[in-house]
């Protein structure tokens, strides 16, 4: 066997520890653990002292650990085994000290180890050579003695030791008074969790409450009882004395969901984000207690109750809540329904009026659909409708609430907006609408759309051509594919994409280009790709739908109510005919109008000349351009600019007039008004009909279906990847399944 040592100390005066493994003539090895130093320990001895431990295997059955001290000049402590199983220490000329088989009892495992107040790994796998303090090397040789009359020692549990409470919030008195029972059980309940032991009721009835604690065969007990004539109790007892160590777990019998909640809620009111992870840290840290997330998450649940209402308060709130929209918002749409049979909640369509007549008379004629999941207690899907302002930002319409996302719903949402339009407007407009591939949405489009120019989102449609494909380069080119204004620009980018993979672009061609491929849109989309609008907002809607259906309600409008007013004011600032997106992209194609050649052929059709782009077309009057830039964009290309800046024209009165400053801020001259806590909806006006209080008696259940336990979701579900089968890729170098050219590592 190898002989293993671990050496202590530097130079001459070092003290040594070895391990050693050697063979005795009846072939059962030998392991030991030697301490030597040169100079004096402080044991009492001159002489140089050596402490061995040792494992002695002289009888197959030996398995005693013994450790004694030899008074001699070369005298070694020596720990080790001996035939009769006990752990000894010994010193070979004192027989006083020792017990009835000249041994001292050590603390010792399972495994027939030396017990120590804290791990020194001494024997390693991968490196036997450790060094380690003298001082180490004391407490390992001079450990206290542990009585194992009861077994061996396994892994020492965990055990909370009670604090000394110094706060008199936790201090305990006969006499001591509380206005009732349940405050009496919670001071009681709090001074167990401060000291950390626990209590077991013992008697508790509407006069009286005894406890005492919960470890076996100890005294502590306290007793209060009901003062005659008055619901006040008073302790009229307590042994206040414990034999008990405390609670030998983490967490605690009295921490309950109601006393994690009273312990977090002044944090809860001043930050309702706080996280349950962020709960379980303070508790630990105030209270010393480990709680499980689900009560830290309960407690919270909890609190917010409290503070914000109840979900199932929040449907019930809804029709006095639609009533108290239309009423400070005159001209606003919403509408509450439920379930015929139960008054469950079904459906909820809200559009306040300032979006309406910013819209119709301001925004762009474009609409995005996008929808995203609700995160609160009872299953549900938002709805929104957002246009776009001249500026390029997001101007939501209206929002519709269902129980389920489904076609139905779709075609119902599409249906309510039409009818807002129509109720609006002389003239419908005609009206680009950008939304994923849902059927649902398509269907309701064609019902209550039937002029509008539809196409699909790229977000969506990118993000389903990335799980096909999974190449970013891929991806890229489909964009660019999508942004490039002519037939033979599109076909020159598919081609590209051809080169990379020709399974990629098979799957683009099976969807029409029209539907998504600016150059071949039928209607104007302005420069936008994207109906992504939930991503967008994803700043604060994400939070507004974690709460109660009114709340989350509230939550929208009050940041439609800011935005309106903000942009408001901002727009006040601008001094441009343009609003700045517009008057920036002006600006660029003067610039790049400067190197153009006119020919001008008639009043108002132009030959536009570049040397890189060849020769353009672009008729003024009908604000036409070759390149589509023009009626595509809304506002004069590079080339329209040239032939307008050579016949002397204002550019900037060619652009579409929603790009101007002031119907800007048109778009944003009404107010979202307040609307008032729930604590004044009772005061009801008047002059208030009697079907509008017939209204009021409708009572909205919540819906049937709660959300399954579980985190919910992140990560969104896209409609045309519902019941989607992923199918097997192909290599067209190799033609093996399973990768693609790009990736493919057959040999050339």
């Amino acid at each position: 066997m190898a002989n293993h040592e671990l050496v202590l100390g530097h130079g001459q005066d070092a003290a040594e520890l070895a391990l050693g493994q050697n063979h005795h003539d009846f072939g059962q090895d030998h392991h030991g653990l030697v301490l030597g130093h040169s100079h004096d320990l402080g044991l009492g001895h001159p002489q140089d002292h050596d402490f061995v431990l040792s494992h002695d295997h002289g009888h197959e059955h030996d398995h005693a650990l013994v450790l004694r001290h030899h008074h001699h000049h070369d005298s070694q402590l020596v720990l080790g085994h001996d035939h009769t199983g006990d752990l000894a220490l010994g010193q070979g000329h004192d027989e006083d000290s020792l017990d009835g088989e000249g041994h001292h009892d050590l603390g010792l495992s399972e495994n027939h180890e030396l017990a120590l107040a804290e791990p020194h790994p001494l024997v390693d796998d991968d490196n036997l050579d450790h060094h380690f303090t003298l001082e180490q090397a004391h407490e390992l040789a001079l450990e206290p003695a542990h009585d194992f009359s009861q077994g061996p020692l396994a892994v020492a549990p965990v055990v909370q030791s009670r604090m000394m409470v110094v706060s008199t919030e936790f201090q305990l008195a006969v006499g001591q008074e509380f206005p009732d029972v349940m405050s009496c059980r919670r001071a009681i309940r709090d001074t167990a969790i401060a000291c950390h032991f626990e209590i077991q009721t013992v008697k508790s009835d509407k006069t009286r409450f005894t406890a005492k604690c919960a470890a076996e065969g100890c005294p502590w007990r306290i007793h209060a009882a009901k003062l005659p004539g008055v619901p006040t109790f008073s302790i009229r007892t307590i042994l206040d004395n414990h034999s008990c160590v405390g609670i030998n777990h983490l967490g605690h019998q009295q921490a309950s969901v109601q006393w994690v909640a009273s312990t977090v809620e002044e944090r809860l009111r001043e930050n309702p984000h706080c996280k349950p992870k962020e709960i379980l840290e303070e508790i630990h840290k105030s209270h010393g207690i480990t709680l499980s997330y689900k009560q830290a998450w309960r407690g919270k649940e909890r609190i917010m109750a409290t503070v914000r209402g109840s979900f199932e308060e929040g449907y019930r709130l809804l029709p006095e809540y639609c009533r108290q929209i239309e009423r400070t918002n005159p001209g606003s749409i919403a509408r509450i329904y439920g379930n015929p049979d139960d008054n469950c909640f079904r459906r909820l369509f809200i559009s306040f009026y300032a979006s309406i007549y910013g819209f119709v008379n301001a925004c762009r004629p474009l609409i995005g659909l996008d929808k995203t999941t609700l995160k609160n207690k009872y299953l549900g899907t938002l709805f929104l409708a957002t246009a776009f302002d001249g500026d390029g930002a997001l101007f939501p319409l209206a929002f519709g609430v269902v129980d389920d996302e489904n076609d139905e719903n779709w075609i119902w949402f599409l249906s309510e907006l039409h009818e807002l339009l129509e109720k609006n407007t002389e003239n419908m407009p005609r009206l680009t609408i950008l939304s994923d591939r849902r059927k649902g949405i398509v269907d309701g489009v064609d019902i209550n759309f039937p002029t509008a120019f539809h196409g699909y989102c790229m977000r969506h449609l990118s993000e389903t051509f990335r799980k096909e494909f999974n190449n970013s380069v891929l991806v890229n080119l489909l964009w660019e594919a999508a942004s490039v204004l002519t037939a033979t620009d599109f076909e020159t980018k598919l081609l590209e994409i051809e080169d990379t993979s020709q399974e990629a672009v098979a799957w683009i061609r099976e969807i029409p280009p029209r539907l998504w491929a600016t150059a071949f849109f039928d209607g104007p989309r302005y420069g936008q790709l994207t109906a992504n609008i939930t991503e967008s907002l994803n700043s604060w809607i994400l939070d507004a739908s974690s709460l109660p259906i009114n709340q989350m309600m509230e939550c929208l409008r009050r940041q439609l109510m800011t935005w309106f007013n903000e942009r408001r004011e901002a727009s006040m600032q601008w001094t441009t005919i343009l609003v700045p997106t517009a008057e920036r992209r002006v600006q660029e194609a003067i610039e790049r109008a400067q190197n153009y050649r006119v020919a001008r052929a008639s009043e108002a059709e132009f030959e536009v000349i570049s040397p890189h782009e060849g020769t353009n077309v672009v008729d003024i009057r009908n604000r036409v351009c070759l390149c589509r830039g023009w009626q595509l964009y809304g506002m004069p290309c590079a080339h329209g600019v040239a032939a307008l800046l050579s016949c002397r024209q204002n550019v900037h009165r060619y652009t579409e007039s929603f790009f101007t400053i002031a119907m800007y801020r048109k778009t944003y001259s009404q107010t979202i008004h307040p609307i008032p806590d729930k604590t004044h909806w009772n005061e009801t006006p008047e002059d208030q009909g009697e079907a509008e209080q017939g209204r009021l008696e409708v009572i909205i259940n919540p819906p049937k279906s709660l959300r399954p336990p579980g985190r919910p979701r992140k990560k969104r579900v896209r409609a045309e990847d519902l019941g989607r089968v992923k199918r097997v890729v192909h290599c067209s170098r190799c033609n093996q399944t399973g990768h693609f050219r790009t990736t493919c590592v057959a040999p050339i």
